[in-house]
């Protein structure tokens, strides 16, 4: 709260650096802006960055340093006794440590030298957060001061101030690649280790997916067995279903928009269409797993069928609505974007509404269509609130959508909840199947680019 509260004084003094500077450079001309090299709002910026900049740039490098320094100084301080320790018991220390200092709970009864050692890290802490606040403060006051003495009529600021813009998207587009770079390696590297373990034909084509601990020898996957096409198979079945709902309501309601609708019908439906993509993913899992559930099970009794309380179709049906405006708004978009002309000529040739719609316009549109399609499939994908809430957590290989089943994103945060070690395969088996699934959403894109790109029409 402490770092939030000096983040948000610092880009006080930022904007007052801006508007100072500002005045600062029209007084200096009398208000007579032509005699300024540059216009007021450059001199504004570049007293900004200048106050700004630099403070907020070691408060980043902090933030992003500060618990490895912490950490190795608190283990510093108590060398002699974790001197027999491995590196799974020096960590789960570590966390028995932070837990202690944050008032969380801890894994055990603490020691007095870890007791000692959270009042160590405490006091590193705050005396940090101290050095980083006068090092703000110190940085801060003598950029505000070294951009307002620079201010003059000749000052060069638009340039100075758009080199410095630029710089700072350049590090934003690297900072983005690395992280993508940073993340595919941490999943290859993390996958192959579990292929060291597991077999890649076992894991890909394996028809059995139980990768706990087995209590006893007999039991099923003794030592652990990983086939995940069950897992594929639930996700697959369950992005099914909800593209069957999401698909064809969406993609209506955008021609009814786009065609039929009044501006006034217009600006009240789409809003409120849009309104399913910000209700929390949560609160539509409470309301398939309370409502949903619940009524096809009792509908399937009613006829004799069996629905379990936790069902693919259920999941699959209220995924389908939450992904309606992905399909509803996008295509929305692109069927406004064909130019009229072409309407106007389809009308003249002597076709209706309907026909201009089905042979003119959605094939005009079909590029755009199919995106948003393929986007709404990468967010099936990648749910998982409400499968858990209301697909259940069994990796039941079955096409019957009345059944439970599971996803990968599902499995994935099993396999991660509570303290884990990292070098068991159950452990690893979360990493395989995020790189799988990073595979597929990524040739899904590939489809999509591919297809906007072959089927786009330029118009005048």
């Amino acid at each position: 709260m402490n770092t939030i509260i000096l983040i948000i004084v610092l880009l006080g003094l930022t904007t007052f650096a801006y508007r100072y500077g500002r005045r600062k450079a029209l007084t200096s001309v009398e208000g007579r802006v032509a005699n300024l090299h540059s216009l007021p709002s450059y001199h504004g910026a570049y007293v900004a960055l200048w106050c700004g900049l630099p403070a907020l740039i070691v408060v980043a490098l902090w933030l992003i340093l500060q618990t490895d320094l912490v950490e190795r100084m608190v283990l510093s301080g108590i060398s002699d006794g974790i001197s027999g320790m491995t590196k799974g018991q020096i960590s789960l220390l570590l966390s028995d440590i932070r837990n202690l200092a944050t008032g969380d709970i801890t894994s055990r009864t603490p020691s007095p030298m870890v007791q000692a050692a959270a009042a160590h890290y405490v006091e590193l802490q705050r005396l940090g957060f101290m050095l980083m606040t006068g090092a703000a403060v110190i940085l801060t006051s003598g950029g505000l001061y070294f951009g307002l003495k620079a201010i003059q009529p000749t000052l060069r600021a638009r340039p100075q101030v758009e080199r410095i813009v630029r710089w700072l998207l350049l590090i934003a587009s690297v900072i983005a690649i690395l992280t993508t770079i940073g993340i595919i390696l941490s999943l290859m590297f993390e996958s192959i280790r579990f292929f060291g373990q597991v077999n890649p034909i076992e894991f890909l084509f394996g028809l059995t997916w139980s990768p706990q601990t087995a209590l006893r020898a007999d039991q099923v996957g003794g030592s652990g067995a990983f086939g995940a096409v069950p897992v594929f198979a639930g996700t697959l079945l369950i992005t099914v279903i909800a593209m069957i709902v999401a698909v064809p309501i969406g993609l209506m309601a955008a021609i009814y928009m786009a065609e039929y609708a009044s501006p006034t019908t217009r600006s009240l439906v789409k809003p409120a269409l849009e309104i399913l993509a910000g209700i929390p993913t949560v609160v539509y899992g409470f309301f398939a797993a309370l409502t949903i559930g619940p009524l096809f099970r009792g509908a399937g009794e009613s006829i004799g069928l069996s629905v379990a309380s936790e069902s693919a179709l259920a999941a699959g049906l209220v995924m389908g609505v939450m992904i309606i405006p992905f399909v509803s708004s996008l295509s929305d978009d692109v069927i406004n974007a064909v130019p009229q002309s072409l309407r106007d000529g389809s009308y003249a040739l002597g076709a209706t509404q309907s026909e201009t719609i089905r042979q003119v316009i959605l094939p005009a549109s079909l590029h755009g269509i199919v995106g948003a399609i393929l986007l709404a499939v990468s967010r099936a994908i990648g749910e998982t609130m409400i499968v858990v809430m209301a697909a259940g957590l069994s990796a039941n290989l079955t096409a019957n959508p009345l059944e439970a089943v599971t996803t990968v994103t599902v499995q994935i945060v099993t396999l991660l909840v509570g303290d884990q070690e990292f070098d068991s395969a159950k452990t690893l088996a979360a990493f395989a199947l995020g790189l799988v699934l990073f595979l597929v959403t990524l040739a899904l894109n590939v489809v999509a680019l591919r297809v906007v790109r072959k089927y786009r029409e330029e118009y005048d």
